[in-house]
């Protein structure tokens, strides 16, 4: 039973943000799917919430809209680099798990055709503690190679410095 109340706040939370109706589910096989996916989405944004109480960031409201709405992957990690938190999806673009990549440095989906000028380039705006935006050449755990689209920025606490990194990712053609 609480899980169906769990499903009703996730979908209702939703949808109201997509302006949809709701339409009847057709078979329960579509409605477990859609509870799994909603509930993994929400579990991010929990999850992405108390990394951003913790280290008392300025401001997150981008992480919703970007797994919600715009279906990309969020990254989070410290100001060494080191990843602390990935979106469930990242699995779908790269075939690593959140747990996989976990304590390791982006420079994992990185590969032997990556562009050397940009990474430097996202090497700089990091140093520089600047927002970047650019379409690197990424490797899936199986060694394929994929164009991901990155949106960088720095996160800084209340007291304005810089405690994390955020990465928006989305593969592209």
């Amino acid at each position: 039973m609480q899980e169906i109340k769990n499903f009703d706040k996730a979908a209702e939370k939703y949808y109201t943000k997509l302006k949809f109706n709701s339409l009847p589910l057709l078979s329960w096989d579509i409605f477990g799917q859609h509870y799994q996916k909603i509930s993994a989405f929400f579990n991010d944004l929990a999850d992405f919430s108390v990394i951003a109480k913790h280290s008392n960031w300025k401001t997150h409201s981008e992480i919703k809209k970007a797994l919600l709405e715009k279906d990309q992957i969020v990254i989070v990690t410290d100001p060494e680099l080191n990843i602390v938190k990935a979106s469930h999806n990242i699995f779908h673009m790269n075939g690593y798990s959140q747990e996989e990549i976990i304590g390791q440095k982006p420079k994992i989906f990185q590969g032997p055709d990556t562009c050397k000028q940009t990474t430097q380039y996202i090497s700089k705006a990091i140093q520089q503690q600047k927002s970047f935006e650019t379409t690197v050449l990424n490797y899936r755990k199986d060694g394929s190679a994929y164009k991901c689209w990155i949106k960088g920025e720095p996160v800084f606490n209340k007291k304005g410095k810089v405690v994390h990194f955020i990465a928006y990712e989305k593969e592209v053609a």
